[in-house]
């Protein structure tokens, strides 16, 4: 006889369905597990005997086989265990095989038959509820779990003898509720910074359209904290973008006590990040920082300091909206919808431009230190804004800034027009930063004599394809942030301006 139990692999953020088969025969005493294990999945056999020992059952002495189908699929990661164990339970008659049959089932075990979390349970759950069944977890991931369908059956057992007994009904599970995580410090406001109009006015474009934003300034005139308030001004996540967020957070491991929130994810690796923690890899292809901000930031500051090929890779995320992990047995796809925000000095010794200051070296301090970033990555940056350093008057200011409020007011509304623009025209975007070219000239397409100044403007700096489009849609922002109809001379000559320094940038590369 063989006792089946289904579980699942995780291909990116998708849940492969996986039959986990069990047979007990005569032979040499022993547990073989077969199915392209990995390292992790192989060692489960010791720890699955000693949890069965420690919940009062003895695996018999006689061959036990573990196949994984399909076998061709790599399995990897510690939820094998559950599944694992209550294959050996329902051959042993521990626990009636017909009724594991309504689950999908993952966890890890302890030496003592706890259960410990696991990292993928919303994932899992969405895929075990594609396939109409239910989920058996550790409790842990119980509230995890519960937000892929209210009406799905959930076991969430805190060990193998909880779960042997809800099965004989000398003990019922209840089904966990959905948790939400509460965050209790308030995000940083706008009103804490003095000066600086340009640059708020550029991060309000950029929240308000989802553009990517390079700011550009001495040490000390505030672009971290210009960055750190970006949050405050983006709206939360709406349902579909939540749940995309959660699910690569949850493969990832990092959801905590399984808990969701809907703030945007807000990523600021340091300048030391690998390749393979920017983009994602590893042994086991996990999700790197561009995935972790999908619908949300990441904040790279300092940014002539990362390396120039862990930059370059991000232009394939930037343009694409997804990371491509390729190995040579198999590839994995993440998404990477994110809003890029950079900050840099202008050059090494950070003081280029500024009044009074003369650098050494010259000129070339300043175009060495902008070299190390190449012209393709700059030229999918819509917004460069120039951050000087703040003078006194403005600190000296008693009255604080507009409020982080009122900003998210504006940059709601902007995103409410465009969002029914969008499902208008039959489209799936959001923003204006991911609306595909052909759209883009029809619901940007300026006046006369806006299109008279981009025309001039394209042949005079020799924009790009991709630099004319992306002027479009930041100029079709702004348009939304003034609640116009139509893209005026106005809104293109400001996204031009913003174009510019960027342009400027790019040449010294």
């Amino acid at each position: 006889m063989v006792a089946r139990v289904k579980t699942v692999a995780f291909h990116g953020i998708e849940a492969v369905p996986v039959d986990v088969q069990v047979m007990i025969q005569p032979g040499k005493t022993g547990i073989s597990i077969v199915g392209l294990p990995d390292k992790a999945v192989a060692e489960s056999r010791e720890r699955v005997s000693a949890a069965l020992h420690a919940s009062g059952l003895s695996i018999p002495h006689k061959r036990v086989t573990i196949n994984l189908a399909p076998a061709d699929l790599p399995k990897e990661g510690s939820h094998y265990d559950l599944p694992i164990a209550l294959g050996l339970m329902a051959a042993l008659g521990a626990v009636p095989a017909d009724m594991l049959d309504e689950f999908v089932v993952i966890g890890e075990l302890s030496l003592d038959g706890t259960l410990t979390p696991v990292a993928g349970a919303l994932p899992a759950a969405m895929g075990a509820n594609a396939m109409g069944k239910g989920i058996i977890c550790p409790a842990e991931c119980g509230s995890e779990a519960a937000w892929a369908d209210a009406e799905m059956a959930i076991v969430a057992p805190q060990s193998l003898i909880g779960l042997a007994n809800h099965f004989r009904g000398t003990q019922v599970l209840s089904r966990p509720a959905p948790a939400v995580r509460q965050i209790g410090n308030a995000l940083p406001d706008l009103a804490d910074i003095k000066g600086q109009e340009t640059a708020k006015r550029a991060l309000e474009i950029a929240a308000a359209g989802g553009h990517n934003l390079l700011m550009v300034g001495p040490p000390g005139s505030g672009k971290s904290m210009l960055a750190a308030r970006l949050p405050g001004i983006l709206p939360p996540l709406a349902p579909r973008e939540l749940l995309e967020v959660s699910m690569v957070a949850s493969i990832a491991g990092e959801l905590a006590d399984g808990r969701l929130s809907d703030r945007r994810p807000f990523r600021a690796p340091h300048h030391s990040a690998s390749m393979a923690a920017m983009v994602g890899g590893g042994i086991r292809a996990r999700p790197g920082e561009v995935s972790l901000a999908h619908n949300g930031v990441l904040f790279l500051d300092e940014l002539p300091e990362f390396s120039p090929q862990v930059l370059d890779s991000l232009r394939q995320p930037l343009e694409a909206g997804e990371a491509l992990i390729v190995r040579a047995n198999h590839r994995v796809t993440y998404p990477s919808r994110f809003q890029l925000v950079a900050a840099m000095n202008p050059c090494r010794c950070g003081m280029a431009g500024e009044p009074g200051h003369s650098c050494r070296r010259g000129a070339r301090c300043a175009s060495d230190y902008q070299a190390r970033l190449s012209g393709p990555f700059l030229d999918r940056i819509d917004l460069r804004v120039d951050v000087p350093a703040v003078s006194a008057a403005d600190l000296m200011t008693p009255s604080p800034g507009e409020a982080s409020a009122a900003v998210a007011r504006r940059v709601a509304r902007a995103r409410e027009i465009q969002a029914e623009r969008f499902r208008e025209a039959g489209s799936t975007c959001l923003v204006n930063a991911v609306a595909s070219n052909p759209l883009i000239e029809t619901i940007a397409a300026p006046d006369p004599a806006g299109a008279q100044l981009l025309r001039d403007a394209a042949e005079s700096m020799r924009f790009s394809a991709r630099a004319y489009h992306r002027i479009l849609k930041v100029a079709r922002t702004i348009a939304d942030l003034d609640e116009a109809e139509a893209v005026g001379r106005v809104h293109i000559a400001e996204a031009i301006a913003y174009r510019i320094a960027g342009e400027r940038l790019a040449a010294a590369a």
